[in-house]
């Protein structure tokens, strides 16, 4: 009894949406009111009305503001240039080492180096500071030959005031004529989405 009565209700139920000729009732579809933009003009997964990075590399892994995940590497470059004594001309054998560093500083733009020369204390203090400067001097100009502007560094001369080696033998003399430099550059790389294609380095 219980069962019937059941489905007698059902049964009103659904009449009751049906008129006299067996149709049913028009209802208008309610227009809607958006009030987001819900497109995702750069198919990141993120609509436009949140989305705050709208130009997302390919790939790319991407947080909640549509925004590629970036890593940052840093590296660093160094110069160590040796000189004869009483001398500014620059060897033929470091020039790989200033080539290394020009193509340092075009690698990472945001860069600027300051370059350090240094001399021996064999000789006259005064004279031996304006030495270190034209040692530095020299390098900084290979450099810029080299399509570095100028802006971009800066030179100093320590003299004998810095020593790396304070005795009064010749290999010390030697290892204090010199000019060195370094640098650290940071670059930021996007951190890719793993896919069915990814490949584990081996």
């Amino acid at each position: 009894m219980k069962n019937i009565l059941t489905l007698s209700l059902v049964t009103l139920s659904l009449t009751a949406c049906v008129n006299r000729d067996n149709q049913y009732d028009y209802i208008e579809t309610p227009q809607p009111n958006q009030v987001a933009d819900l497109q995702d003009d750069d198919t990141d997964g993120v609509i436009n009305a949140r989305d705050l990075c709208v130009a997302t590399p390919d790939e790319s892994e991407i947080n909640n503001e549509g925004c590629g995940i970036i890593i940052t590497s840093s590296n660093e470059r160094h110069l160590h240039i040796l000189f004869s004594n009483d001398s500014a001309d620059i060897q033929p054998i470091f020039s790989s080492q200033i080539r290394q560093m020009v193509e340092f500083l075009e690698l990472y733009p945001e860069t600027s180096i300051e370059i350090q020369g240094y001399a021996s204390k064999v000789g006259n203090e005064e004279y031996n500071l304006a030495l270190s400067k034209r040692r530095a001097e020299a390098v900084d100009r290979r450099i810029e030959s080299m399509g570095i502007a100028a802006d971009r560094v800066t030179v100093v001369g320590y003299g004998e005031t810095h020593l790396e080696y304070d005795g009064d033998d010749e290999m010390s003399h030697a290892r204090n004529r010199k000019v060195t430099a370094s640098v650290v550059g940071y670059q930021g790389d996007i951190k890719k989405e793993w896919t069915i294609f990814s490949r584990l380095p081996k």
